[in-house]
């Protein structure tokens, strides 16, 4: 049974969500990248209450590798939220999120660990980065996307705008949201650090956008109307 002993380094949380035809693969694959990194880490799946068999998978495989660690949430939902309520349950110095659908290749890991210790206060996997992409979004879809990040400019900082705020990949210094009350609804955590975070600087590193392996989709009309929300709250704070 691997065990770290100590408390972690980095802390990389899976929002899940009736991902359980997943989570094998990802788990496997998440261990196999970090594992060449050399560091002490601990993999948190935050599932909100999906009844698909997610906890029968993942206590299964934390019997074996205490690394990994499984939070349920009942009568809940949000990506933001499922994210913050597993930062909050570990004292690592860095973190992280990523999607729990494979669309996020794990294999990707090394290298934003990498990039973070270098210097980078928060290190952005991005499909808009150089190299980047998404090869399966129709024209439709890519000009919401490009819209949405549009919106997005003004808010930014002007010394450390990313050309994919909206990711869910990404790695971050604890002390970045040390002193924030992040907001607990919606999807698009990363945008919020970015605003209102204490960073002073931002890498992307470029990725290709992959194929769901199961499951559905999260993307609706309330993720939309979340979004717009999002925005009019930054924008608020920004005023004041």
């Amino acid at each position: 049974m691997a065990d770290t002993g100590r408390s972690p380094q980095l802390a990389l949380v899976v929002p899940a969500l009736c991902e359980a035809g997943n989570l094998k693969v990802l788990l496997e694959r998440i261990r196999r990248s970090l594992d060449l990194v050399g560091i002490r880490y601990q993999v948190i799946i935050v599932d909100d209450d999906s009844r698909d068999g997610t906890d029968a998978i993942v206590t299964e495989i934390a019997r074996e590798d205490s690394r990994v660690r499984l939070l349920t949430r009942r009568g809940m939902r949000g990506l933001a939220g499922a994210v913050l309520c597993g930062w909050q349950e570990t004292d690592a110095e860095i973190l992280g999120v990523m999607d729990a659908d494979l669309q996020h290749p794990p294999e990707l890991l090394p290298e934003l660990w990498r990039e973070l210790q270098s210097g980078a206060d928060i290190v952005v996997a991005s499909r808009y980065a150089s190299r980047g992409g998404l090869p399966d979004w129709n024209r439709f879809r890519h000009l919401i996307s490009q819209l949405a990040i549009w919106m997005t400019m003004p808010l930014q900082k002007a010394n450390i705008r990313v050309k994919d705020p909206m990711s869910g990949f990404f790695l971050l210094r604890r002390a970045c949201i040390q002193h924030v009350a992040l907001q607990q609804q919606g999807f698009k955590i990363l945008l919020e650090i970015l605003v209102r975070g204490d960073v002073h600087s931002a890498t992307e590193v470029p990725f290709v956008f992959g194929h769901r392996q199961a499951g559905q989709s999260k993307a609706s009309l309330r993720v939309g109307l979340d979004y717009l929300a999002l925005l009019h709250r930054l924008w608020k704070t920004r005023r004041n």
